[in-house]
């Protein structure tokens, strides 16, 4: 892919334009990050990219930006342009083709508006950017009232780019997001899941979520954590602290590269304490709350959100059982199989693992239990897949029908009932030939 970005400004050189690539992957190369795309800008107008690269296609024609298929990989190529009069919080009403320079002023922050020539190896820097990726600091290019209210997603994709190149906020930067906090609620909520899905992957995670809470912009998404945080636990598991505070404790823990499902399960997984919350003297409880949880989420959170449908079904899934473990010694052995089938049942190990780790017992060694009871289970369940017991891997003998026409009984709940009796039977190796559930369904023949 670089060298292909190479050759694509090679080519607009030589036909006697300015190029050069800009954004994030020039602030990766500088913190000696692998790139995950070149973008590149370019004095060009369309057309002539169009003369260019003849299979170019507009994919921003309003904003002057190409897009060029080369090698297999995409590639955008946009005219340097200024922006103005935004009148909705994200898009600009006038677009002016303009000058390297005007381009990189018109961007959000400095490390995202530093040009390099790749021909050349030579930075083109307008803003000071490098020299504040040196200083680990991220600041609005110039006023940061007018970037934020150019953009209002700005808010937070400054978190972000916070916590993932670890750096701190300019002091003015920090000071306009508290003070336009409120507008993420004028954000659509498909662009707002989509930034906080890019933020909830990343291994800053937990800190980002607490920075986003402290901004004042947390709780404009998720009101409940403002009764999270006024939610205490009790002392004997939770030397942290409230469940806002045990909830980023959480996200720090779920290893990187993991499914979405899992991250999202692990933030929300105790949502349901703020309302389930009981004393009785000392003691501080919290019946059901991974259901009350589960339900706030599918019926609040996820609709608000737009969550998609199977990504709703798994998260739910995870955040109702996350407690299932307390007494998962007692679960019949084909219970246990059938749970283990569950696509979801391996990101059950790995939440309810981070909730461990995730609270601060207030004697240490008490982890230590729960530790080794989950990791019994993970042994069996590998060994369960392994070893091919699973109900996925036994194809039923009869289906629905075929029982009604074995057994004589009518279409109803009876029929898958049995259905399920004999797959059991089937799981667990008590039943093995079609001969012998046949003969076992013999005895519910009318």
């Amino acid at each position: 892919m670089k060298q292909t970005a190479l050759e694509i400004v090679k080519k607009l050189q030589v036909a006697g334009h300015e190029a050069y690539w800009v954004g994030g992957c020039v602030r990766d190369m500088i913190l000696h990050h692998e790139p995950e795309d070149y973008d590149i800008a370019t004095s060009a107008h369309p057309e002539q990219v169009q003369a260019i690269f003849p299979k170019a296609k507009a994919v921003g024609a309003a904003f002057g930006v190409m897009l060029v298929r080369l090698a297999d990989q995409d590639f955008e190529i946009a005219t340097f342009r200024t922006e103005s009069d935004y009148l909705d919080g994200r898009r600009p009403s006038k677009v002016e083709y303009s000058t390297a320079e005007q381009d990189a002023l018109r961007r959000d922050f400095t490390i995202n508006a530093i040009f390099y020539d790749p021909v050349t190896e030579e930075f083109i820097d307008f803003v000071d950017g490098r020299s504040d990726l040196r200083r680990g600091l991220l600041r609005f290019i110039g006023d940061p009232d007018e970037r934020i209210q150019e953009d209002f997603l700005r808010i937070l994709r400054a978190v972000r780019f916070k916590h993932r190149f670890d750096l701190e906020f300019y002091a003015d930067t920090r000071a306009a997001l508290e003070r336009h906090s409120s507008l993420v609620a004028e954000i659509t909520v498909e662009r707002i899941l989509q930034e906080l899905n890019k933020i909830i992957v990343h291994n800053s995670n937990g800190s980002a979520f607490q920075e986003l809470f402290e901004l004042g912009i947390l709780s404009r998404i998720f009101p409940v954590v403002d009764d999270l945080c006024k939610t205490p636990q009790p002392k004997k598991h939770h030397l942290e602290g409230d469940v806002l505070t045990h909830s980023c404790l959480v996200l720090d823990h779920i290893q990187d590269g993991q499914d979405l499902a899992l991250y999202w399960a692990a933030w929300f997984h105790d949502f349901g304490k703020a309302a389930t919350a009981q004393r009785q003297g000392d003691r501080i409880r919290f019946p059901r709350h991974a259901q009350v949880g589960a339900e706030l989420f599918r019926t609040d959170i996820a609709k608000r959100l737009k969550f998609p449908k199977r990504l709703t079904e798994d998260i739910t899934w995870l955040i109702d059982r996350h407690h299932w473990f307390d007494t998962f010694d007692q679960t019949k052995l084909v219970t246990k199989l059938r749970y283990y089938d569950h696509p979801q049942f391996g990101n059950l190990l790995q939440l309810h693992q981070a909730d461990i780790y995730g609270c601060i017992p207030s004697v240490p060694e008490s982890r230590q239990k729960p530790l080794d009871r989950l990791k019994l289970i993970e042994e069996d369940y590998h060994y369960a897949h392994q070893q091919r017991l699973l109900p996925s891997y036994k194809q039923e003998f009869f289906t629905g029908e075929e029982i009604m026409q074995i057994t004589g009984l009518k279409p109803g709940k009876r029929i898958g009932e049995l259905k399920q009796q004999l797959h059991d039977l089937q799981v667990l190796g008590e039943i093995e030939t079609k001969e012998a559930a046949r003969q076992w369904l013999s005895q519910f023949v009318v």
